[in-house]
């Protein structure tokens, strides 16, 4: 590491004083062997053992790696254990306070170290899809020549917030969410071991087992709730942090829910689908959800307007301009409010009768047309406003439908290479019954059938 004036001098108060650092960071990891759970990232020989020098002869030099997952999973800690454990120069940078101006320092360093001193640089650049593509491509150069081998940390889907060149050049690591086996075994050590709580306190099973529920997987909300029961314990003079002070201590349990990562994308999905499987009370969960994170209710609202016409469409014609009358609600009254027009909103979309046929009938016609079945358009069809279009023979024959009974007029529409085609096929789902039965019909009558 490369720490400054500021940072050394914290890392030496702590040293003299353990408990001024959070118990979340007294409990990382000093080996990789001390690691709780990710035990697929930790077989001998992979990317980060190689990292840390294990196993790191022959021609094949480390790798730069993407550590992605969920908040808590140990990003940040494998990169500290790399860091401790490499005999390499380490620097870490953080994409909410860094720019293309101290990556590109760190490349000239590492340059520098490399060339004077033969000594490889490891970056580790935390939240990197909060780097624009601008940015992310500074990182280019030094990565291809290795001229630093990159650890970077995200908890989004790094094809969607990373670029494809810099996915190229390096190992996707994926960190799955912690098992509540692994949340135990860390817990137990943090109250028994001397650099955590050094047995000052038991916890029950059922305040661990209410612990490891709020904790959802995440070690440093595991770790921090544990601290903060632990001090109410102590506090109180009791020997053990009973499952009321542990209740009283959290006051609530944090959402699961990450609105800028992966979270974002499967908290919606579900929503949506519980929606589209008429779960009314699942979809209500799921909205809680989203609101309870902070969610912008506009983006609620457009994931709703899409639903309307993707999975009800005609067979309630009302859920769409009800979709549309709750996005401008909440645009204009926001949050806490808007809770009660999204709730009104998603209650009378799971309720509803489900037809996907507009969604399939688009879905039919797109393929066709990208399949290559864009033929002319009938001549009697194109436009005839301009000088010349009649010796053209351009709206020569159309038949006006108003001019006829019923108002349908038995002539081709559909060029000839989809002609007769049938892209909509109605279902008798709610209203939409009332199409099926028209629909038949107007065939019936554009194909000169009936009079």
């Amino acid at each position: 590491m490369e720490p400054d004036l500021f940072t050394a001098a914290a890392e030496d108060r702590q040293e003299k004083d353990p408990s001024a650092s959070p118990l979340a960071v007294r409990m990382r990891p000093r080996t990789l062997d001390e690691v709780v759970g990710q035990q697929h990232l930790l077989k001998p020989g992979s990317p980060l053992r190689r990292l840390v020098g294990e196993g790191a002869g022959g021609p094949a030099g480390a790798s730069s790696v993407i550590l992605w997952g969920p908040p808590g999973t140990g990003k940040t800690t494998l990169a500290y254990v790399v860091s401790q454990a490499t005999q390499k120069r380490f620097v870490e940078l953080s994409a909410i306070t860094a720019g293309v101006k101290e990556v590109r320092a760190v490349i000239e360093g590492a340059r520098r170290a490399a060339g004077g001193y033969g000594k490889e640089t490891v970056l580790f650049l935390d939240e990197i899809h909060r780097f624009s593509k601008a940015q992310q491509d500074s990182l280019l150069p030094a990565v291809e020549n290795r001229w630093v081998t990159l650890i970077a940390a995200t908890t989004e889907n790094p094809y969607f917030s990373i670029i494809s060149p810099l996915l190229s050049r390096s190992l996707l690591l994926t960190l799955e969410p912690l098992t509540d086996e692994d949340l135990s075994a860390l817990v137990r050590r943090a109250l028994t071991e001397e650099r955590g709580l050094g047995g000052a306190v038991t916890l029950p099973a059922d305040a661990e087992a209410h612990l490891l529920r709020i904790a959802g997987g995440d070690a440093r909300r595991a770790l921090t709730a544990l601290e903060a029961g632990a001090g109410s314990a102590i506090a109180k003079g009791e020997p053990e942090i009973t499952l009321r002070t542990l209740e009283e201590s959290v006051d609530r349990a944090a959402v699961k829910y990450d609105r800028d990562g992966d979270q974002h994308y499967d908290v919606a999905s579900a929503l949506i689908k519980s929606i589209r499987g008429s779960d009314v009370d699942a979809a209500l969960h799921y909205l809680a959800r989203m609101i309870e994170a902070g969610e912008d209710p506009r983006f609620i609202a457009r994931r709703l307007m899409i639903s309307a016409s993707e999975d009800i469409g005609l067979a309630d014609p009302t859920a769409l301009p009800l979709a549309v009358a709750a996005a401008q609600a909440v645009a204009m009254i926001g949050f806490p409010e808007a809770a009660l027009t999204l709730s009104h909103v998603t209650i009378a979309l799971a309720l509803a009768p489900k037809s996907n046929t507009a969604t399939t009938a688009i879905g039919a016609a797109l393929a066709d047309v990208r399949a290559g079945l864009a033929g002319a358009v009938p001549a009697h069809l194109r436009d005839g406003h301009y000088k010349g279009a009649a010796k053209l023979g351009h709206a020569v024959g159309y038949v006006y439908p108003h001019d006829v009974p019923g108002a349908i007029a038995a002539q081709q529409y559909a060029p000839d290479e989809v002609q007769g085609k049938r892209y909509y096929e109605p279902t008798r789902y709610g209203a939409e019954a009332r199409y099926a039965d028209v629909v038949e019909k107007v065939r019936e009558r554009l194909r000169g059938e009936r009079g």
